[in-house]
């Protein structure tokens, strides 16, 4: 399913073009690809909405990000590329920020908004980052969540090494969801067809260093969850050191217990609704594939709860279920939700107490 994409009725939702997952390991450096991909399915337009800066938790890694890269980094008075910006959240943080002294444009068919801003020293441009942008100066590239999403990542790698060919010390940093996260932790539903390339520490950091990239730091982040990569421009190595690691025997092990792991949360869940109207917490891309594998055809949940108020009075693709920002759990008698992101918990907790909600939030 196209997990971020939101539509405006159930019969729209339900009509939504499915894709099959077909999962592989590359057993020299832990590279895990969708064999079956087909990028024709998705369409990353105007109803494309993956932000997700709307939960104050989010919002605060996003900002110390950003005061990483302008204070600890050095990304001072640069120019900025971002590939795949979104509604451009984060490059504006870049360019804003009073001491930073910094411009920017920011790639993404899904941005909406001005298309320049800040006395113009932001400007945003609404297409794919791909060849064509390769002459677009930068002395600094960032690219957030992006690269699991293209069937081809050593191609908008080698793409990225060509905008940059004019600056004098240009720098890399690109950050990614770690596929040893979810396969150690069975993160059953955080496998997502939009998500074509994922990737170990080992791996991110072989495909920048076999397309000419120095690679200074891979660690990391958000809880583990994502990868964050530092880079400057290098040589293409005669030979690569690779490195695997456990990633097979983990993705065995996931395989062989897939199928429980999904019966179990369908008898969990069962048992919630005996007790009343269960929700998932999470209109993104866990929570629309946990809604497909326990409730595909929308019966039984009764619905997805989620901060961005896009997404809210909206239909979730495939399944058809209604997403609700938090006081509709009030007013549809929900008493269970299905927290995705345990990161999240606390947060959620207290939005809830200020709404005056009492429900049980499960993980």
């Amino acid at each position: 399913m196209h997990q971020n994409l939101v539509l405006p009725t159930r019969e729209e939702a339900l009509r939504a073009p499915r894709g099959d997952l077909d999962l592989y390991v590359c057993q020299v450096c832990g590279f895990v690809f969708n064999a079956a991909f087909d990028g024709s399915k998705l369409a990353y337009g105007a109803d494309y909405d993956n932000t997700q800066s709307h939960s104050p938790y989010f919002a605060r890694y996003m900002a110390d990000l950003a005061g990483h890269l302008v204070r600890d980094a050095g990304v001072r008075d640069c120019r900025i590329v971002e590939v795949g910006c979104g509604k451009g959240v984060f490059l504006r943080m870049l360019v804003a920020d009073s001491v930073s002294g910094n411009s920017g444009i920011g790639f993404d068919p899904s941005y909406a908004g001005p298309l320049v801003d800040l006395d113009g020293r932001l400007r945003f441009e609404r297409r794919f980052y791909d060849e064509a942008c390769a002459d677009v100066p930068a002395d600094v590239v960032v690219c957030r969540h992006v690269i699991e999403h293209v069937p081809q990542p050593l191609e908008l790698l080698r793409a990225v090494k060509r905008a940059l060919r004019n600056a004098v010390a240009p720098r890399i940093f690109f950050e990614t969801p770690c596929v040893e996260w979810i396969l150690r932790n069975q993160v059953i539903w955080d496998f997502f067809y939009e998500h074509c390339s994922l990737f170990t520490a080992s791996s991110l950091r072989a495909a920048f260093e076999q397309t000419g990239f120095a690679v200074h730091d891979v660690k990391h982040v958000f809880g583990g969850q994502y990868l964050w990569l530092e880079a400057s421009l290098g040589e293409e190595p005669e030979a690569l050191a690779m490195e695997a690691g456990e990633i097979s025997h983990l993705a065995r092990q996931f395989a062989d217990e897939d199928r429980q792991l999904r019966d179990e949360w369908l008898a969990r869940i069962s048992g919630l609704m005996s007790q009343g109207k269960v929700a998932i917490w999470g209109a993104g891309a866990k929570g629309t594939t946990f809604a497909h594998m326990i409730d595909p055809d929308g019966a039984g949940i009764d619905c997805l709860v989620d901060l961005n108020p896009n997404k809210q009075g909206k239909f979730v693709p495939g399944s058809g279920h209604p997403i609700v920002g938090i006081e509709g759990l009030k007013s549809r008698g929900v008493t269970s939700a299905i927290l995705m992101n345990p990161n999240y918990r606390d947060e959620n907790m207290r939005l809830l107490a200020a709404a005056g909600i009492a429900l049980q939030l499960v993980e």
